[in-house]
């Protein structure tokens, strides 16, 4: 025992530090002798989940790549065919209506372009400008009657139904619709679904 004998060894709280270690080593509960095996599976288990998450991860990444891509193309697309439709419109509105002003705008404040409200601002003839939602029945639905014919003029499509669309208008505005109408028959077949004399007539 002598390469073990401490010297100068003092037994002082020796008999309360044993009892410590003692209370430590029962707190330790039983042995594990499959805790090798086991630590292993988990461990296997556990590096299976990681690369799982790791995937997911990456593939959302990926997504929201795409997703900025794809909302950055859908802008310029959209700003690009916006202008030549708010362009188109200022000279529809003015042919329709024999003068004043008609300008669309997007809402700059909103927190998503692309879904952005449009504000439509029109001066009649001799009037102040306002919003479209000051105007008449009929000089709303000349309005956007003239922001169809924006839309053919930027893009004209093969085909187009109009049903009632010169309803709400006095007899005198819709024998201007009708007029107005034919300058893009030679670009786009009409089906025109009314009850008004003058637009039969033209």
């Amino acid at each position: 025992c002598e390469p073990f004998r401490i010297p100068d060894f003092n037994d002082e709280g020796v008999v309360t530090q044993i009892a410590n270690y003692k209370r430590a080593i029962t707190n330790l509960g039983s042995i594990n002798f499959s805790a090798v095996e086991e630590f292993e599976e988990e461990n296997k288990r556990f590096t299976e989940l990681s690369t799982e998450r790791d995937d997911l991860l990456k593939a959302e990444e990926d997504l929201l790549s795409v997703v900025a891509d794809l909302s950055k193309e859908m802008q310029e697309i959209f700003d690009y065919e916006f202008g030549k439709i708010s362009k188109n419109f200022e000279v529809t509105f003015k042919e329709i209506f024999g003068g004043g002003s008609g300008k669309l705008v997007v809402d700059t404040n909103a927190e998503d372009p692309l879904s952005a409200g449009i504000d439509i601002i029109v001066a009649l003839p001799g009037k102040k400008q306002s919003n479209i939602s000051l105007l008449s029945g009929g000089e709303m639905a000349l309005t956007a009657i003239a922001i169809l014919f924006a839309i053919l003029k930027s893009k004209p499509m093969p085909f187009c139904v109009l049903d009632e669309i010169e309803a709400a208008l006095d007899d005198t505005n819709v024998s201007l619709f009708a007029r107005y109408l034919k300058k893009f028959v030679g670009n786009t077949q009409f089906i025109v679904i009314t009850h008004r004399k003058p637009t039969m007539e033209q």
